[in-house]
């Protein structure tokens, strides 16, 4: 079993002036990284009027603009969310205000008619998070203030065709343990399924991954068997019926507490990250099948000048290469990595601070293959940057 755990909602909101949020768990580690440059573009420097300190991933808009979220900053001090256009010109499109929400920690989805959805940790009617739309009235949903309720959602939302809406909270439900949870296209709330405790899942940090037949897909940042208690891959089905595929325990280097989504093939084969474990501790990248069998594809640190602690999940090209990122790498504040389907890792940016530092979002990848993300510091005003990386 992994070491070093704490409470998981975000490392910045804890260290950077918001406090400590009790009850809300938190994955801390501490640790540095390096890598190799491609050719990488800093599109914008957040500062305190666009935003700062972004924790979560971009997502690309019908338009072609990056959309994503902040979460300080902004009119209030509370977050926005933003568009950043071609030329690198950033607009706020929404300052949250506390009853609206506060402390956007997810990114963005956009439905089938061009509408953005996410979610904030804290604010609304209870001040446990809300889900909500961008444009006209924010928020859609408040949650904790009934009783069962999911609490503190730190993950993106998933939209199906019909306009529901799909996620996770990391904490409430029937057991205190977290969520999934459904919203209608009228805003109407449905908790799929609350998390019971080892060794089902607990507390789950990241966001769903939905196909086609209404099943969806996730991890929990600890769960499993008792004695390990190091995490879970997990599908719910469509009629609510939930299956732990796979327990992480650290023996043989299966890693440790996942705070990352995952993605899936045609095959219907999962892939993403553990923040923690593995061969030489500091995370993996991993499969796991349909029969629930786990392949380690990578444990960071097999190469020198590796990156360290991946806490976002991946992005996956139709070679079924993966990207992401890790917090740190063995010089500095960060790396984006790709690893082939054969296991094969190749840093491709490692971060020096002024051109940003300690990503923890997921990539978007554009049709040309480009890919984009944010890091939570470093910059211009040490409060972050978008990014573009040209593999």
């Amino acid at each position: 079993m992994a070491s070093t755990i704490e409470y998981c909602s975000l490392r910045s909101m804890t260290q950077r002036g918001a406090g400590f949020l009790p009850g809300i768990l938190l994955l801390i580690v501490l640790a540095t990284s390096s890598a190799q440059a491609q050719t990488f573009t800093t599109l914008f420097s957040l500062d305190k009027a666009s935003g700062t300190y972004s924790v979560a991933g971009l997502a690309i808009g019908p338009d072609g603009d990056l959309y994503g979220t902040a979460q300080q900053g902004g009119a209030h001090d509370l977050g926005t969310v933003f568009k950043v256009d071609s030329a690198g010109k950033l607009t706020v499109l929404y300052s949250f205000s506390g009853t609206d929400g506060a402390y956007p920690s997810a990114g963005l989805t956009f439905d089938a008619d061009g509408n953005v959805y996410g979610t904030t940790m804290l604010g609304g009617s209870a001040n446990r998070g809300t889900v909500f739309k961008v444009g006209g009235k924010s928020e859609i949903y408040s949650f904790g203030s009934k009783h069962g309720d999911g609490t503190y959602p730190i993950a993106g939302v998933v939209v199906d065709g019909a306009g529901n809406v799909y996620g996770t909270t990391q904490q409430g439900g029937a057991h205190g343990f977290g969520t999934v949870f459904k919203l209608s296209a009228a805003g109407k709330e449905t908790i799929l399924y609350s998390f019971k405790g080892v060794p089902d899942g607990e507390y789950p940090c990241a966001g769903l991954t939905l196909d086609s037949k209404g099943n969806l897909y996730g991890t929990t940042q600890l769960g499993g068997p008792i004695s390990q208690n190091d995490g879970t891959v997990f599908e719910l089905s469509s009629a609510g019926k939930e299956t732990v595929l796979y327990s992480f325990t650290d023996a043989n280097g299966d890693g440790a507490y996942p705070i990352g989504g995952v993605v899936r093939d045609e095959a219907g084969n999962l892939y993403g990250t553990t923040s923690d474990g593995g061969k030489f501790g500091i995370g993996i990248v991993f499969e796991v099948d349909k029969a629930g069998k786990e392949t380690v594809l990578y444990p960071f640190g097999q190469n020198s000048g590796d990156g360290l602690y991946p806490f976002a999940g991946l992005v996956r090209d139709a070679k079924g290469n993966l990207y992401g990122t890790t917090e740190f790498d063995a010089d500095g504040p960060g790396a984006v990595f790709e690893v082939t389907p054969s296991g094969d890792e190749t840093i491709l940016h490692t971060f020096a601070g002024t051109d940003g530092a300690d990503p923890l979002a997921a990539l978007v990848q554009d049709t040309k293959g480009n890919l984009y993300g944010t890091t939570t510091e470093g910059g211009a005003h040490n409060k972050g940057v978008v990014f573009q990386l040209v593999p």
